[in-house]
């Protein structure tokens, strides 16, 4: 079933250089995020929030492909290079923004890192855009 609710992008960034046990300053800490981000996430499904969620590895596992060329350009790494990298995120679907960021906090507070969000660009939202 496809919800007609907006959907909203809730990004976590995390450090270049993670530590041993990633931002977390203990092992501890790292098992109890990841229970209560479990338990966030459950409550995403029962409230009918969730779309999907996922961690990413480390940013220097990445791979940065430029197509727009004859031939694509393949490269190690990160396209940017920054202190902070997304480390994971939550596709969300919420009534409207209030909502989205009011879930935003519980995640910040769940993963113990600061949470974007950004809605999805809507058909709605692209045609204005082209009307303008």
């Amino acid at each position: 079933m496809v919800s007609d609710m907006p959907r909203y992008l809730m990004s976590v960034y995390g450090a270049a250089e993670p530590g041993e046990f990633g931002s977390y300053p203990s092992k501890e800490a790292m098992l109890q995020s990841f229970a209560d981000t479990g338990a966030f996430n459950e409550r995403l499904e029962k409230e009918g929030h969730f779309v999907f969620a996922d961690g990413l590895a480390e940013a220097t596992t990445a791979t940065t492909v430029d197509g727009q060329g004859d031939k694509p350009i393949v490269t190690d790494g990160p396209y940017l290079e920054a202190k902070e990298y997304l480390g994971g995120f939550w596709v969300i679907e919420a009534a409207d923004l209030d909502e989205a960021l009011a879930l935003a906090a519980d995640a910040s507070k769940a993963c113990r890192g600061k949470v974007e969000v950004r809605p999805f660009q809507t058909e709605e939202s692209f045609k204005a855009l082209l009307e303008s």
